[in-house]
């Protein structure tokens, strides 16, 4: 039976099933010739295959078209882009962010990549090619490190403090034909020398992994315009300076960077190849991007933040409690720094000893406080641990940006004083000092604790100094972090228990003593009360000894086996 028998040629069917024939036909002769044509600035998705690579091609380029940048983009899976259709280690490049330059002839109107994935899977990918000019600076045109002749690919790793970028310099641009300019003869303003690179970061939407996000994000990220409308100017490098930046790690988080080289006397820049990372492997099979935060975090951190809670109301009026809770904080934090610079014990054992060490810190401050009652003392210990906020809180914000704080012995100073000048501020009203320490760091101990189930920038005020203190590489890193939606809420959150926690506190211990008495001299004068007033029942109570031989006998009774009572001689008849 033939095809028009069954749909008339006049049926709207019949058309329809035409049409699609001929789309089916056209898509599959495109995969098995693996032809994929481009156009200048426009983002196109292609599907890559390891077995078969695939041609992109660009026609009718411009004579004012000097070079080209192609960009290859994966959500994380590695691909491969080449100039040949066999790569080799001179002509092509892998990674999840990748690019490759072409100078072009004179008279060439026509170029051709090669596109492969190379993680054995059959994968989507996003493309683009940017045009730039003769007058326009070439990212990676003095490159002496990579494999690539002219690389104007981003070189990133990570780990758990820091993510480092590395680059190629640039080199000044030129007429199609001519000689590219010598990269090290000269050091003058006619040099590549003379050039400047801006470095720009890009966060992406808060704990969202979807590849959609990351490639629109990646298209804001891709040329000289949009970098700088959509990205965070950091840094500015001259060439006498590395072409390394690092930053600080947020694992989790969506990231993108890229690097504007800049022509300061032409007016002119171009951008390198963006490149992103989530400070986390998609692929492991524990601890990967989609199940962060490890359950003995999440069961130490909830503790701290129910105590955290109650300290926050309650701290002043159950004084012993909010000391112990404090002698905690202070203890805990100095003995994790310590292990983790002097061992390599595996982190839940490290948490297990620091929440044990920092009990016995908290327990050790609140027997000083039952023993001797110096309340100086105490507010000094106090006062060290809210000065370490106020501190912490101080080189968060864009100030803990400077370079000069990039240098560990003017950053350590500079804290140590912020963080001293907090308790002497306050040393001549110790109540309100405790009130206020226990209601901003009672408070904080919540945004840590919302930190270990919902990301938010917020812990870093204080990680971000753990990290320095950890690792002596994190002093050069920039430590910017996204100011997203989660954090507004959470920062809102934790004024609303700031605030209700001092006027909670304040209305409460008005009109009382600023603190209790010593403890152990009340101790003393109630035992001596009870000792000489016979009148006191517990004055006739027996001594310890007495009391312990007792309940010891006691004891021993209860494990003797009851005799029986009464005759048990049979009666006689």
């Amino acid at each position: 039976m033939r095809f028009v028998d069954v749909f008339p040629k006049s049926s709207p069917l019949c058309c329809l099933f035409l049409f699609f024939l001929c789309w089916n036909g056209a898509a599959n002769t495109d995969t098995r010739a693996g032809l994929l044509e481009l156009s200048l600035g426009k983002f196109k998705k292609v599907f890559l295959n390891k077995t078969i690579p695939t041609e992109a091609i660009l026609r009718d380029i411009g004579s004012n078209v000097f070079f080209l940048i192609f960009q290859l983009h994966t959500h994380h899976l590695n691909t491969t882009v080449s100039f040949n259709k066999i790569p080799s280690k001179d002509s092509s490049v892998t990674g999840a962010d990748v690019g490759l330059l072409s100078v072009l002839r004179p008279e060439q109107t026509v170029n051709t990549w090669y596109l492969q994935s190379t993680d054995g899977s059959a994968l989507w990918a996003s493309v683009v090619i940017i045009p730039y000019g003769e007058r326009d600076p070439i990212p990676g045109g003095c490159n002496l490190e990579f494999n690539l002749e002219t690389d104007p690919n981003i070189y990133l790793q990570y780990n758990l403090y820091e993510t480092t970028i590395k680059f190629a310099p640039a080199n000044l641009g030129y007429a199609r034909g001519a000689s590219p300019p010598l990269c090290d003869v000269n050091t003058d303003q006619n040099s590549r020398w003379r050039l400047q690179y801006d470095v720009y970061q890009h966060f992406l939407p808060e704990s969202d992994f979807r590849e959609a996000v990351l490639l629109s994000h990646l298209q804001n990220m891709s040329t000289v315009q949009l970098v700088k409308a959509y990205g965070i100017q950091l840094v500015r490098l001259t060439s006498d300076e590395m072409s390394t930046v690092s930053f600080s790690s947020i694992p989790g988080e969506g990231v993108i960077y890229n690097v504007i080289v800049r022509d300061p006397l032409l007016n002119t820049s171009a951008a390198y190849v963006p490149v992103h990372t989530y400070v986390c492997n998609f692929n492991a099979t524990m601890d990967n991007c989609f199940t962060l935060g490890k359950i003995s975090t999440k069961i130490f951190f909830t503790i701290i933040a129910v105590a955290g809670l109650f300290v926050c109301f309650f701290g002043h009026k159950f004084l012993k409690t909010g000391f112990f809770f404090m002698g905690f904080v202070f203890m805990a934090f100095l003995f994790f720094v310590l292990i983790t610079r002097v061992t390599s014990l595996n982190y839940d054992i490290r948490l297990v000893l620091t929440a044990v060490t920092g009990a016995a810190g908290g327990f050790l401050f609140v027997v000083y406080w039952w023993r001797f009652g110096c309340v100086f003392l105490c507010m000094v210990i106090v006062g060290l641990v809210l000065g370490f906020l106020i501190s912490s809180l101080v080189f968060f914000t864009p100030i803990g940006e400077f370079k000069v704080f990039h240098d560990d012995t003017v950053f350590w100073l500079t804290f140590t004083c912020i963080a001293m000048v907090v308790p002497l501020a306050c040393f001549a009203c110790p109540r309100f000092l405790n009130i206020l320490a226990c209601s901003i760091v009672g408070s904080y101990a919540v945004v840590l604790a919302i930190n270990s189930y919902i990301y938010t920038s917020l812990s870093y005020i204080t990680f971000n100094i753990l990290k320095r203190a950890l690792n002596t590489d994190f002093s050069s890193a920039y430590t910017n972090v996204p100011f997203q939606v989660n954090d507004i809420i959470i920062i809102i959150v934790w004024m609303i228990l700031v605030a209700s926690g001092l006027v909670v506190q304040t209305s409460r211990e008005k009109g009382q003593p600023p603190f209790p008495p010593n403890p152990y001299k009340v101790w003393k004068h109630e035992r001596a009360r009870r000792q000489t007033n016979i009148l006191d029942p517990s004055h006739h109570v027996p001594p310890f000894r007495t009391r312990l031989q007792n309940l010891l006998t006691q004891i021993q009774g209860f494990f003797q086996k009851k005799q029986p009572s009464g005759e048990r001689t049979p009666l006689l008849l």
